[in-house]
């Protein structure tokens, strides 16, 4: 993980303040059993789609595959299309219960992201949709092959790198997701996956 000006890195769970925004990431905050338990659940029971989305007059598939968990009346609309959600699963409401105490927030959605390898990504974007409300404060749970999540400042165009591993908890917070875009780039070496799990809340 980047660190900061003065190249010290942040301790585990410390709140880390940047240009309009604040984070907090847990590199290990599951242990690897559990990690490796959930990983596996995940990718047998998950009810995953390859979503579709027009652009520049072409019919475009997502470069990775998605699933929309949580409570049955909130949808989640972004890149033109609107998901309703999937019941809560045992491993996922697991999760919630988990990290709502640590975010100070009762969660009631969760995308869900596979990477099935290197060549499937997220290029830059915000979750500053309208349903997310102001300063949302989003979790990021992550389980499987170790990715590069970059941010970057709209306005200044400064970069953070933080290396989302096994098992990790990034919790993004403050105005963060209305001064900053993510991305999770293509990386060809890469041949394993990795599920993402960013737990919201729909108002």
């Amino acid at each position: 993980m980047q660190g900061d000006l003065f190249g010290t890195t942040p301790e585990p769970g410390e709140l880390v303040s940047i240009t309009n925004g604040e984070y907090r990431y847990f590199p290990n905050f599951y242990n690897k059993t559990d990690a490796d338990r959930l990983l596996k659940a995940f990718e047998e029971n998950i009810e995953w789609k390859q979503e579709e989305m027009q652009m520049y007059g072409k019919v475009l598939k997502f470069p990775r595959l998605t699933a929309w968990y949580g409570d049955d009346d909130k949808p989640y609309s972004f890149s033109g299309i609107t998901l309703k959600p999937l019941p809560w699963s045992k491993e996922l409401l697991e999760i919630k219960k988990l990290i709502e105490p640590i975010s100070e927030v009762e969660y009631n959605s969760v995308l869900l992201n596979l990477y099935r390898d290197g060549n499937d990504s997220i290029s830059w974007h915000s979750d500053d949709e309208k349903e997310l409300g102001k300063n949302p404060i989003i979790a990021s749970v992550n389980f499987g092959q170790e990715r590069d999540f970059q941010l970057k400042n709209k306005d200044t165009g400064e970069k953070i790198n933080i290396k989302l591993q096994h098992g990790s908890l990034l919790i993004m917070q403050g105005a963060m997701q209305h001064h900053w875009l993510h991305q999770v780039p293509k990386r060809k070496n890469i041949n394993k996956p990795r599920v993402n799990l960013t737990f919201r809340v729909i108002k």
